[in-house]
């Protein structure tokens, strides 16, 4: 289940990516903009304000996403990536940090550079940070043997849950795009307690939270912080460097 107020905690840090890669997009007066992973809706606003005269489409795996959306006024749907298919109309597709969660995600691009009108555009980005410390030592622990069994059954991303931007750009020009594709790593100065923690939690920890009870969840959680703080030590100001890498997609049809 995911959290939109907990996702929300660091919705500057998560949302700067979003304004990177949309930097990139030239469409002037798309008919169709489809936003894939639409989360709380806060990013899907801004296409709409951007491209005013478009058909604005929202899509969401999470229905507590969807709900947040259409709070803010986005007539958001719930829906599995894998099962869409763009409109005839659709000019812009756009993906925010959605397919790390999507195995096999190379073949849907291929799939959509093929389906979409000639001049289309089709940006996403995604975190490429899976051989991050957050994500070694949240690994290392989910294997250790008082959490094996009760974790069996949850599936975490690896490091080679995405491709680098060389792999993408690879990809899309084969399938007859104009590719930029690149990566940035962001140092995220993060405040508060825990603040790694806290990051994770409304992302990477996300279906852990959903396999364990209340007590169970806070013993993990009480576990995996004193690694995390070492990792990412607190500066003496009171804030902790988090570096970020992601990678941005932006194709061409």
């Amino acid at each position: 289940m995911w959290d939109p107020n907990k996702y929300l905690d660091f919705a500057d840090h998560r949302s700067r990516p979003f304004f990177d890669l949309i930097s990139r997009v030239r469409a002037d007066e798309p008919r169709r903009v489809a936003d894939l992973g639409c989360g709380p809706g806060n990013l899907t606003e801004t296409l709409a304000a951007r491209w005013p005269g478009a058909v604005v489409e929202a899509m969401d795996s999470s229905p507590e996403m969807v709900d947040a959306a259409r709070e803010r006024g986005i007539a958001a749907s719930v829906g599995d990536v894998r099962e869409w298919a763009p409109a005839p109309d659709t000019d812009v597709v756009v993906s925010n940090a959605v397919f790390q969660w999507v195995p096999g995600h190379d073949e849907l691009l291929t799939r959509w550079a093929k389906q979409l009108p000639a001049g289309a555009w089709l940006a996403f980005q995604v975190p490429g940070n899976f051989d991050a410390p957050s994500h070694v030592r949240l690994r290392e622990l989910v294997r250790e043997p008082r959490w094996q069994e009760r974790l069996a059954s949850v599936v975490l991303r690896e490091d080679d849950a995405v491709l680098g931007p060389a792999g993408y750009a690879g990809l899309l020009a084969d399938a007859g795009c104009e590719v930029d594709a690149w990566e940035t790593t962001y140092l995220q100065r993060l405040t508060g307690e825990d603040p790694v923690l806290e990051w994770v939690t409304g992302t990477a920890l996300r279906p852990i939270r959903s396999a364990l009870d209340g007590a169970d969840w806070s013993q993990f959680r009480a576990e995996l912080a004193p690694r995390l703080r070492t990792e990412y030590p607190m500066r003496t100001d009171g804030t902790t460097w988090f570096p970020f890498r992601r990678v941005f997609v932006v194709a061409r049809v």
